[in-house]
C-alpha cells in the first residue's frame, strides 16, 4: 500500500492549494479516504473525510465553506481544494486511507500560509 501526497508549498494568506493523494496497493473504491493535519506542537487533526462513492463528506469546523474534499475512483486519487487560506491552517498535511479494517498513511506534504 502507498499513499502519495504532493501540491503542498507556501502560500499567502487568503491564497489557495490543491493536495493530492495518489493512492495504490489496494481497491480504492472500497476504502474511506479522509486527510488530516499536525501543527508544531499540536496533535494530529481529522481536516476532512470522504466516504467510497464520494457522496458523503465530512469537516473540520473550521475549515468548512473553504476547503473541499473530492474523489476520483478511476485515477485513485483523492484531493482536497483549499481556499482562502490562512495561516493557522499552516500543518503537516497527511492523507489516510482505512481498507478492510486497516489503517495507512501518508507521508505527508508541508502547507505554510505567511506573507
Amino acid at each position: 500500500v502507498q499513499l502519495v501526497e504532493s501540491g503542498g508549498g507556501l502560500v499567502q494568506p487568503g491564497g489557495s492549494l490543491r493536495l493530492s493523494c495518489a493512492a495504490s496497493g489496494f481497491t480504492f473504491n472500497g476504502a474511506g479516504m479522509s486527510w488530516y493535519r499536525q501543527a508544531p506542537g499540536k496533535e494530529r487533526e481529522l481536516v476532512a473525510i470522504i466516504s467510497r462513492s464520494g457522496d458523503v463528506t465530512n469537516y473540520l469546523d473550521s475549515v468548512k465553506g473553504r476547503f473541499t474534499i473530492s474523489r476520483d475512483n478511476y485515477k485513485n486519487t483523492v484531493y482536497l481544494q483549499m481556499n482562502s487560506l490562512k495561516p493557522g491552517d499552516t500543518a503537516v498535511y497527511y492523507c489516510r486511507a482505512v481498507y478492510g479494517g486497516d489503517v495507512y498513511w501518508g507521508q505527508g506534504t508541508q502547507v505554510t500560509v505567511s506573507s
